[in-house]
């Protein structure tokens, strides 16, 4: 036993474990940065980052109606979400024009994927609604989150933390330069 009263209470107490700290993760936690009512007028993050340059947006790639984002909180490396521009919350609510370049963008964005980093598979879907699990409900998103054999292991199930082997700066470049120019 230590003299160091820190020592003593717990707090830096040696034991086996290394630990991995993620504390910009605590903005997520909060809900810091999440709209505040329905509008796009209430502080909507996917209504901001159009507005910015693309690398401090991490816009991989831009559309005529849709935008492709890293994720700020990806479930993996290349985590990216296809965004339309206007403000709509259901995906019934997207038009024509919309529907389908978010399919292309999906299509797109897997062949960019699969070109940077080898992906292998993917988990592709939306949260409708609060209750369905949606982070930012007020603003439709379909999330793209690439796959590889034996990318989950004990961090995330016993843990409670994901590896990301790569800076979002770093990531966002690698696949804009895979995605397929027109």
């Amino acid at each position: 036993m230590t003299s160091d009263p820190e020592l003593q209470n717990g707090v830096g107490e040696p034991d086996a474990f290394q630990r991995l700290w993620t504390p910009h993760r605590m903005a997520y936690i909060k809900g810091e940065g999440k709209p505040t009512g329905p509008t796009a007028d209430d502080g909507c993050p996917f209504c901001e980052i159009p507005k910015v340059d693309d690398e401090t947006g991490l816009i991989v790639r831009r559309g005529e109606s849709v935008y492709a984002v890293l994720n700020l909180y990806p479930y993996n490396g290349g985590h990216l979400m296809v965004v339309p521009y206007r403000h709509v919350a259901d995906y019934t609510e997207l038009d024509g024009a919309e529907t389908a370049e978010l399919a292309d963008f999906t299509k797109r964005a897997m062949a960019a994927l699969r070109k940077a980093s080898g992906a292998q598979g993917f988990n592709i879907g939306m949260n409708q609604g609060h209750v369905a699990g949606a982070g930012i409900a007020a603003h439709l998103h379909q999330h793209l989150v690439p796959r590889w054999g034996g990318d989950t292991n004990f961090m995330p199930v016993i843990g409670h933390t994901r590896i990301l082997p790569q800076l979002l700066a770093e990531t966002r470049a690698m696949i804009a330069d895979a995605w397929a120019t027109d």
